[in-house]
């Protein structure tokens, strides 16, 4: 649930007025929680570091998310760091959940950027984060030193900066130059309010397709019905229960029901299968795929 902007405020306010722990005292609510699943020890934990938290959640405030949702999932990352925190390795806990916490976030804010997704690799993800500090980096470099760098120039440095293909840095930056436009807008004043979605081409199936389909339907159905109707009791019993039913039965059951052994049930199976495309055979040799 989604904190409200009071609940944001009050989280903030206790964070920067929680107690810091030093080494030793972290370890042992480290261990507490690990090795004895102590709830109070991981509250004590979570309590001293979200500050921590809060703090990387403010510096993605510019990618236009609510500040309350970046806390928010700055404390999940926070959470995950604290039930995956290792105490025997020897690193601080604080070292630790940054990469946790920074993880969450920035997973948070590609999701939510855009309804495209704009990158799930690692390579990717770094430069959603990194493109433009590189590009202002580059450009002011350039200007040092009296270059001017055309687009396709400074998109082959970022590219070579950042160490992704060309092709990520040019997709990236059609993605970060806008965001999202709603279907409902209308195109402009001279359109009489046309709306963007009334140029997209309607997906559906036209009057014409839906009749053809229901007629092809009704005549394989009547095809198919002739087709079991040729078979014996057995048979039909066999492929209805194999073939036909949601969960399909398996041979040794059947067998069993039937006092046959496994393979005298597949072998009844397969003789009822070629006799239903003989059957459907008389009717075209395309309609063999209905028992591909």
């Amino acid at each position: 649930m989604a904190l409200d902007a009071t609940e944001t405020f009050s989280m903030s306010r206790k964070a920067m007025s929680a107690e810091l722990l030093d080494a030793e005292t972290e370890l042992d609510l480290a261990y507490a929680w690990r090795d004895r699943r102590d709830e109070a020890a991981l509250h004590r934990l979570i309590t001293a570091y979200m500050r921590l938290a809060i703090s990387m959640a403010s510096k993605y405030r510019r990618y236009g998310a609510p500040m309350n949702d970046l806390i928010q999932e700055a404390g999940l990352g926070l959470m995950k760091a604290a039930d995956k925190f290792d105490p025997d390795r020897g690193v601080r806990f604080s070292t630790y959940a940054v990469w946790w916490i920074k993880a969450g976030i920035q997973d948070y804010v590609m999701r939510n950027w855009s309804m495209v997704r704009t990158g799930s690799t690692s390579s990717q993800k770094s430069l959603f984060f990194n493109m433009r500090r590189v590009q202002a980096q580059i450009e002011r470099e350039a200007a040092a030193q009296g270059e001017e760098l055309d687009g396709h120039q400074l998109r082959e440095m970022i590219a070579s900066e950042v160490g992704v293909p060309l092709r990520d840095v040019e997709m990236m930056e059609g993605r970060l130059s806008g965001s999202d436009l709603s279907l409902n807008a209308t195109q402009s004043v001279e359109d009489e309010g046309r709306e963007w979605i009334d140029t997209i081409e309607d997906e559906g199936k036209r009057g014409d397709e839906m009749v053809e389909e229901d007629h092809d339907f009704v005549t394989l159905k009547g095809w198919l019905h002739e087709a079991m109707e040729a078979l014996s009791e057995r048979e039909r019993f066999i492929l209805r229960e194999r073939k036909l039913c949601e969960d399909a039965r398996t041979l040794e059951s059947l067998g069993e029901e039937l006092g046959l052994s496994k393979e005298r049930v597949r072998q009844v199976e397969a003789a009822a299968l070629g006799k239903m495309r003989k059957q459907l055979e008389k009717n075209g040799p395309e309609v063999q795929s209905l028992l591909a």
